[in-house]
């Protein structure tokens, strides 16, 4: 049943139907699910649309329907940004731009501040946000070896410019790209590509303002650069050396079988003999009587293993990160031993999985020796953790192994800022096609869709993206969140639960003006958007918020473009979006560390942004 035809007063509701109360249901399930996530959320938006289409005479949802945000606009063309941000990221485009800013910022603390913010924002407008903040994590993590400045002061900083930058323009994240498909179906007014820039503008001025200055100041240093990897993960008390007695079973064994029978939390990271120091690859490696063994292992296996398996503690057992850092000759470059940071993307298929599921050590040639998640660091039972985004792994890896983690998009090393491999002489062109799909779009010379799917042959056809990079660019959990919460926004209005849900607005904000109204759908958006999908948020809101602005007698518009801006604003928590979570471990932040910054910033959004809407687009 649909109440379009009903008309609404400040003092009456729709009846709640079975139709309504069905769809709430499935809602609410969904949202339980984003908040908890059990499964993946494009799994549950996946699961959404089953739902949709399975419960069709309650729902109205039909097969083709439920199915047709695979091929809407709307995520056909956040798939085709995926590709054009890969142009340029393999371009090195913006680390040229950070290690620039890096050398000529590097003795101003402030300066380096004002250029990070405006790097972020300003590059974040035109390509995809999250490749944005992992080029700019290794950037950042260069800056603060420069000065001692704690990464933990601009990693945050990072992440909330590039949200805001992204509201720029049309592409600047598929949020908007979505907020516009609804906004087209439901008012027949699609955004244009610099169809809210102004607004964007101020509200990116804004954010900045506040974190080169209040903010600033209540970022926390967790962080300490004069720390070494070793205290900063606090290792001090997690690795040392024993001595391999004559009578112990460990001799005969290789490394691998020393410890694969034996019920301790401990692992082999490096073997010593003669003063040969052997690290990855060291499964094969065979143990003799009087080798010494680095471990990384808590007090308690380490005492078991001493007095069961015939080893001697070490001397003097403290282990310096010097010890664990290992030069070759030139001939033997590749032996080389480094400890790095390395952090997991929040697109990473190993996401859920744990090191030991993975075979870690032998899939990547490398030792995990910590994992820092959040403020936290994890040292017992790692193997059995299931990994998230933004965790930050302790590695000890040769500089093989770790070219080979800046290559693969699933990482993000930390203080590696440059790679041998970026086509540099692409750069141009690269540039060309983001700006002339820009300008077709913005001149209306072709839909946005058309020019995104045109850069994606030119950048192929060019080489600044190669045939086998185009699937693996783009972030396909993002695809099918899309398609499967589209089918949800056509629900809510087929079944009036929109216009259920703006009825009771209406009742409630007893004849409230249409600004205070349009400022509540603002910050409420932005509340909910801190614990689900951005994307769900927009998908839920933009219908209700288009049904209350008729019932009121407003202008739908602006009440849309205050539900896109409210969606890219999750500054409250970590999980709130994917770039927070990307700085969450580097920057070793605590989970109320978002709030205590994120919070004045988006009370102060709310004020702006509602009063941007309201001059630029009268209500």
């Amino acid at each position: 049943m649909n109440f379009a035809a009903v008309p609404l007063t400040a003092t009456e509701v729709p009846p709640l139907t079975t139709e309504i109360l069905l769809l709430f249901a499935i809602v609410l399930v969904a949202l339980a699910l984003f908040v908890t996530e059990p499964v993946p959320i494009d799994i549950t938006a996946i699961g959404v649309m089953v739902a949709l289409i399975v419960l069709e005479p309650w729902t109205q949802v039909d097969a083709a329907t439920g199915v047709g945000g695979f091929s809407s606009s709307a995520t056909v063309t956040v798939l085709a940004m995926f590709v054009l941000s890969e142009g340029i990221r393999q371009s090195g485009l913006i680390n040229r731009i950070g290690a620039w800013i890096a050398d000529r910022f590097g003795d101003s603390p402030f300066k380096q501040l004002l250029a990070v913010l405006g790097l972020s924002g300003g590059t974040a407008g035109f390509i995809n946000n999250t490749p944005v903040v992992a080029i700019m994590i290794p950037m950042v993590n260069a800056i603060s070896e420069k000065t001692g400045v704690s990464p933990s002061k601009l990693l945050m900083p990072v992440s909330f410019m590039a949200m805001l930058g992204g509201m720029l323009t049309l592409i600047g994240t598929s949020t908007n790209i979505l907020a516009s498909d609804v906004s087209a179906r439901l008012l027949d007014r699609p955004f244009s590509m610099f169809e809210f820039t102004q607004l964007g503008v101020i509200v990116l001025l804004t954010g900045g303002i506040y974190l080169a200055t209040v903010g600033r100041y209540l970022i926390p240093e967790r962080i300490r650069m004069d720390d070494k990897l070793i205290e900063g993960f606090e290792m001090t008390e997690y690795l040392t050396e024993v001595f391999v007695r004559g009578d112990s079973p460990f001799v005969g064994q290789t490394v691998s079988q020393c410890l694969e029978t034996l019920d301790v939390d401990a692992d082999i990271v490096q073997l010593v003999r003669d003063d040969q120091a052997f690290t990855e690859p060291l499964a094969r490696k065979e143990v003799r009587e009087g080798d010494v063994l680095v471990l990384r292992t808590d007090r308690g296996s380490l005492m078991s293993l001493v007095d069961a398996e015939g080893l001697d503690l070490a001397p003097d057992a403290e282990v310096s990160e010097d010890q664990l850092t290992t030069e070759a000759d030139a001939i033997e470059a590749e032996t080389e031993q480094n400890l790095v940071e390395v952090v997991i993307s929040p697109e990473a298929p190993l996401i859920g999985e744990t090191l030991e599921t993975l075979n870690f050590r032998g899939r990547y040639d490398a030792t995990v020796l910590a994992i820092r998640r959040g403020g936290r660091v994890i040292h017992a039972r790692m193997d059995e953790r299931r990994l998230r985004a933004g965790d930050t792994l302790l590695l000890q890896a040769t500089e093989d192994t770790i070219t080979r983690f800046s290559n693969d998009r699933d990482f993000v090393v930390g203080g590696r800022l440059t790679r041998p491999d970026f086509r540099s002489e692409k750069i141009p062109i690269a540039i060309g096609i983001v700006a002339g799909v820009v300008a077709l779009a913005a001149l209306d010379i072709f839909p946005i869709l058309v020019s995104a799917l045109g850069g994606i042959v030119a950048m192929v056809a060019t080489g600044c993206v190669k045939p086998n990079e185009v699937y693996s660019s783009v972030d396909w959990s993002v695809i099918f969140l899309l398609a499967g919460l589209i089918p949800l926004g056509v629900a809510m209005e087929r079944t009036g639960a929109a216009e259920w849900l703006a009825s009771v607005i209406v009742v409630s904000s007893g004849g409230l003006s249409p600004v205070l109204v349009l400022g509540a759908f603002y910050l409420f958006t932005a509340l909910i958007t801190n614990v689900v999908s951005n994307n769900a948020s927009v998908v839920l809101m933009i219908p209700v918020a288009i049904d209350t602005a008729q019932a009121i007698g407003a202008e739908p518009f602006p009440f849309v473009l205050a539900v896109t801006f409210a969606a890219s604003t999750a500054m409250l928590t970590p999980i709130g979006y994917q770039t927070n979570l990307m700085v969450y471990g580097p920057g070793g932040y605590k989970f109320t560390d978002f709030f205590r910054v994120g919070a004045p910033l988006q009370l102060v959004l709310t004020v702006v942004t509602t009063l941007g809407i309201v001059h630029f687009w009268p209500i």
